[in-house]
């Protein structure tokens, strides 16, 4: 084994973490936008919120209505290694027409 060799390999190492990590957060974060679909569409059929704790565990949920429209926002702090080490908070919002029309 080369001296360069053993000074690149935990370089390449490195690298590939990270991008797996930020995988990671990616898939997290499409999972955090399909949670507040699903939320915002039950909370528009007049159910509760109770589909976040579900889908989405450990979310914040904010919800406000715009017009017709409910608004349902969550957030919650990322659960991947660079996201934990960077303090990310993910966040997603999605909007459906009230009244279940």
């Amino acid at each position: 084994m080369t001296a360069e060799f053993a000074i690149a390999l935990p370089a390449v190492i490195l690298v590939f973490a990270c991008c797996l990590s930020g995988f990671q957060v990616a898939g997290q974060q499409l999972r955090l936008q399909d949670a507040a679909a699903s939320v915002a569409r039950a909370a528009a059929r007049g159910g509760d919120t109770a589909t976040a704790a579900r889908l989405a565990p450990g979310a914040a949920i904010s919800r406000h209505s715009d017009g017709d429209l409910v608004c349902v926002r969550l957030s919650i702090p990322s659960a991947a290694l660079a996201g934990t080490l960077l303090r990310l908070t993910l966040s997603a919002t999605s909007c459906a027409l009230g009244g279940g029309q």
